[in-house]
């Protein structure tokens, strides 16, 4: 039982809406949709049937009344006796027909309650023959008796048997309905703004880009302790960034004053072997700073603006050709993005020049659909063991196989890449590539 609920359950949440707006406003129409059915259900079971039953066996028993009298008085001038007293006291228009047979039953309307009711009372109350029609004229219902005879025609008011004022209720019910849900849509969509707002400037945020100008704390209380909370926390993440950039900036010039002593020195130096391997040394250390400082500043100061992927493709051709390497690109959808220029162009070229390290052939593929950049690099290099792909991603780290024959790397090209591609609100991911290399896979928001 519990596991066909959870299955129920599943079916349910497969269609229901995702987003909290669409889920709010059916949790208010929901139950005021219900509460309405079932109030009309209780009225029409109820009130309407038994008013329209009353109203029914009132005509019923007038009608068997006006039979007993034209059976009771049954000359002519009887008849015009019955004939006025039934038009005048019973508002009932009655005629006597010759004794033909009653016509063929008619269609029946889909909503037959009067025909029901009233043809119930009159094999209750009269017990003979009888013939109706409640949908030809509609504020008239003629009916037919069969006497010994002769055949008694009677028109009467559908308001006479009918509960004709019902859809009155109907209509306020239904007026009112519409006027609540209204009023509940405007004031509901006032409470969902600040949280849509909020989960905006948080995706801004988590992209990279920064908070909307308009956005502050407010609707409910717990929505403006929510935006509150972020606020802080955005600039506790902002001021632990500006702090470490701005340590490692003095770390990095301190470390370069004595990097330019060692020069000095080795200019006076004699030993030419001694010079050059000190001077390799040096310049190792300088790249290394270089590299560490520019993946702990994460470009994360500069401002969004527009990426052009078509001329950043042209200038990577160039350095293919410069490198002696075979590039090939294809762009699908548009190719202007909307990303931090500087540091997009160097996760692309983070990872470009990766695979031009590595390999010979290059194909890069960018596609940009449904609001996502999808770039993915494939080369015919040595690749990566699947074990060890995560691996790469760590600062510093450098494999000892593979993809380690250029020693002059500092580890760091793909951490920053991955680095930026997150504060971009995507990711870098790893998978062998159809050339017998390594795949690249770059997806970020655009």
């Amino acid at each position: 039982m519990r596991r066909q609920w959870r299955r129920f359950w599943r079916i349910v949440s497969r269609y229901m809406p995702k987003r909290l707006y669409a889920r709010s406003l059916i949790i208010v129409i929901a139950p005021m949709l219900l509460l309405q059915s079932v109030i009309a259900f209780v009225f029409m079971e109820r009130h309407w049937q038994t008013v329209t039953q009353r109203l029914s066996q009132a005509v019923t028993r007038d009608i068997a009344a006006i039979i007993d009298m034209i059976e009771t008085f049954p000359d002519s001038d009887g008849y015009a006796q019955v004939i006025r007293i039934a038009q005048e006291r019973l508002a009932l228009k009655i005629d006597l027909l010759p004794p033909d047979p009653l016509p063929a039953p008619g269609p029946k309307p889909f909503f037959s309650i009067l025909d029901q009711t009233l043809g119930e009372e009159i094999t209750r109350q009269i017990n003979r023959p009888f013939w109706l029609d409640t949908v030809g004229n509609s504020n008239i219902v003629e009916i037919r008796i069969q006497l010994e005879n002769k055949v008694l025609r009677v028109f009467a008011r559908r308001s006479q048997a009918y509960a004709s004022n019902t859809h009155i209720f109907l209509l306020w019910m239904v007026g009112t309905s519409l006027v609540l849900i209204a009023i509940s849509v405007a004031f509901l969509r006032n409470q969902i703004r600040p949280i849509l707002q909020l989960a905006e400037a948080a995706d801004s945020f988590g992209k990279g880009r920064p908070t909307p100008s308009d956005f502050h704390p407010r609707g409910a209380e717990e929505v403006r302790r929510a935006g509150s909370a972020f606020m802080l926390m955005r600039e506790r993440i902002e001021r632990q960034i500006e702090q470490r950039t701005a340590m490692l900036t003095g770390v990095s010039h301190d470390l370069r004053t004595i990097l330019t002593r060692f020069k000095l020195q080795l200019a006076l130096a004699h030993s030419k072997e001694d010079i050059e391997a000190l001077d390799q040394d040096i310049e190792d250390m300088r790249s290394m700073l270089e590299g560490y400082l520019a993946f702990a500043r994460g470009e994360a100061a500069e401002d969004p603006g527009e990426f052009d992927l078509t001329a950043f493709f042209h200038r990577a051709a160039e350095e293919a050709a410069l490198r002696e390497n075979i590039l090939s690109t294809r762009i699908s959808g548009p190719s202007v993005l909307h990303v931090r220029p500087n540091a997009f162009g160097r996760l692309l070229s983070n990872v470009i020049g990766n695979a031009f390290r590595y390999a010979t052939h290059v194909e890069v593929n960018a596609r940009n659909a449904g609001g996502t950049l999808t770039v993915t690099v494939d080369d015919d290099g040595p690749g990566i063991p699947e074990d060890k792909r995560e691996d790469v991603f760590k600062p510093f780290v450098r494999l000892d196989e593979a993809r380690n024959q250029d020693e002059s790397g500092t580890g760091l090209g793909l951490s920053i890449a991955r680095d930026i591609a997150r504060s971009h609100g995507g990711d870098v991911m790893l998978e062998e590539s159809p050339l017998g290399g390594l795949r690249a896979i770059i997806r970020v928001p655009s």
